[in-house]
């Protein structure tokens, strides 16, 4: 019998379920403790998923996980590095979570069958979701989807995209700002400040970041 979970997802892992499909079969890759796939089978929005990882000590974090919520028959735990390990008609939503824009960016690129447009990538970049979306743009992703949350008092934002195959060159102000609503989303406003209050500081040293936090401000004030 299934054990009744004595968790729920922080705020950063609720946004990236709350992008998942109904029905889809997920892999979650740097999974760690195998939360987000524990609680996505567990409540019925998905049929099956796969908690990767890329190091032995958290993939067995998750194994313990999926293990003591008896979840061993929808729930496969895998060693890979990124989505080297996984195939394409194993996974249709893929969440990539809880590690930097670059890396996120390389992991997408590296992927055989990311460019399948069937495919949805939730993507959470704790750092650098500017050079993420960048990426995104100069290689044919649409951002389908963008939001924020708090969790452990900071600020995070989640992008559910797909391949379309048109690229973009934007302006540099987007890829701070996505498809965010500072305007009228409190939340969202946070996080653009935040963006604001980094590029100031790296102004000091190049006075390009302090025209583009301008701009940030610009967009902020101009409803």
């Amino acid at each position: 019998m299934s054990q009744k979970l004595n968790f729920t997802l922080d705020n950063r892992l609720a946004l990236c379920s709350d992008f998942v499909r109904c029905g889809a079969r997920v892999a979650d890759i740097g999974t760690d403790h195998a939360y987000l796939p524990v609680w996505l089978c567990r409540i019925g929005k998905c049929p099956s998923a796969i908690a990767a990882d890329i190091n032995h000590a958290p993939l067995q974090r998750g194994i313990d996980t999926i293990n003591h919520y008896n979840m061993s028959d929808k729930i496969t735990a895998r060693l890979s590095s990124g989505l080297q390990n996984i195939n394409a008609d194993e996974a249709d939503d893929i969440v990539i979570a809880g590690m930097g824009g670059e890396l996120i960016a390389k992991i997408i690129n590296d992927c055989s069958f990311a460019k399948d447009s069937s495919k949805h990538f939730i993507l959470q970049p704790m750092t650098k979701s500017e050079v993420l979306i960048k990426w995104l743009c100069e290689n044919g992703y649409e951002i389908l989807k963008q939001d924020c949350c708090t969790a452990s008092n900071k600020c995070y934002t989640v992008l559910l995209v797909k391949y379309c195959g048109k690229t973009e060159e934007k302006n540099e102000d987007f890829y701070y700002m996505g498809k965010l609503s500072p305007q009228t989303n409190e939340t969202h406003l946070q996080f653009i400040n935040n963006h604001i209050k980094r590029l100031l500081k790296k102004a000091k040293g190049d006075i390009h970041f302090g025209v583009i936090a301008e701009k940030l401000k610009e967009i902020i004030h101009n409803d």
